[in-house]
């Protein structure tokens, strides 16, 4: 018998892998879709992209002040979505309107390919939005401006309707028997607290009071809660509209030796220690992480396949009504940052 020679044994061994993984390919028709969902899991693990579109530049720009948590986590979630979709993240901030545009504007002249934006204070906002959309910059609002987002010419508005979380609010005040409310305001001139303690409002039988702090001075909203408090001892229920400043409406209410429940919108880790610890009554959740997240891949999505989510109208992430039975469920990524 004629020997088989080393090239055709090669060629032979490499003709038969090929049979082999081919059959073995064909066993499982699931082996295709495992294989590449590890080569995208390995790919998030490595910081590497797990979309094949171009780069893209992407800018938030929000209303929040300097330490304020709620927007640590908005831009923890825009960032995790970046990263997947391919994409550079800029973010920027600032509580004043006037400011909060001309950062828009900055954005707009190194001709980004996104813009995420909050409408806050809408009036501030409303032309700069409108020269993104004559630019061809396609705008996501989160957060606040469900109402005057279509208006302006955003793609889309991701966030809660204030409103309907204030109702939610009183209604949870109803059931816990509270008479008498302190909505805490710590931003002057934010429509969206405004909506908050009208809805409030709206639906607490009770009677509900406002009071307007300077929420960057935290002394001045610990003076002022607590001298509220020890003027008027009907107050059984201080709700605060951020999770920053619950803490400090408890440590207020226990200097003045109040007995008012203390409940906040949003939610931190701090909130979800201070609700299984019985400190705090309530909080409402509008998944801040989804917020940003969704923005991101909302704006991919539009350039990737010129996908609009919502119909026009706004997708909501809340509210939803968090207290001790949720907390400890919650607590665990809250901690991470993502709730």
């Amino acid at each position: 018998m004629a020997r088989v020679g080393t090239g055709a044994r090669a060629l032979t061994a490499a003709v038969l892998a090929a049979v082999l993984g081919f059959a073995s390919a064909g066993c499982s028709s699931t082996g295709g879709k495992r294989a590449e969902e590890r080569a995208e899991q390995a790919a998030n693990a490595s910081g590497r992209a797990a979309v094949s579109t171009p780069r893209m530049t992407f800018a938030m720009v929000t209303h929040s002040g300097d330490g304020d948590t709620f927007w640590d986590i908005v831009q923890s979630g825009a960032e995790e979505a970046a990263r997947k979709d391919n994409v550079k993240f800029l973010y920027a901030h600032h509580e004043e309107g006037k400011d909060q545009a001309q950062l828009v504007q900055t954005y707009i002249d190194q001709k980004v390919d996104g813009l995420i934006v909050t409408l806050a204070k809408p009036e501030a906002m409303q032309a700069v939005v409108k020269k993104a959309e004559k630019a061809g910059i396609p705008v996501i609002t989160v957060n606040s401006g469900a109402a005057e987002s279509k208006a302006f010419g955003a793609l889309s508005h991701i966030g809660q309707d204030e409103t309907i979380a204030g109702e939610a609010v009183g209604d949870e005040l109803n059931k816990r028997g509270r008479k008498k409310a302190l909505c805490v305001l710590h931003e002057q001139g934010n429509v969206g607290l405004e909506q908050r303690c009208d809805g409030a409002e709206k639906t607490f039988d009770g009677k509900l009071e406002r009071v307007y702090v300077e929420g960057t001075n935290m002394p001045d909203v610990e003076s002022t809660i607590e001298a509220k408090l020890q003027s008027d001892k009907g107050i059984d229920a201080v709700v605060t509209l951020g999770a920053p400043f619950a803490a400090t409406a408890a440590k207020a209410a226990d200097q003045s030796g109040s007995k008012a429940e203390i409940d906040t919108f949003d939610l931190n880790g701090k909130v979800a220690d201070s609700l299984q610890n019985g400190t705090l009554g309530f909080a409402v959740d509008q998944q801040p992480y989804m917020q940003g997240y969704e923005a991101v891949d909302l704006l991919w999505l539009y350039h990737y396949n010129a996908d609009v989510l919502g119909g026009g109208r706004p997708v909501l992430t809340g509210p939803q009504i968090i207290t001790k039975d949720d907390a400890a469920e919650l607590a665990k990524y809250a901690k991470r940052g993502t709730r």
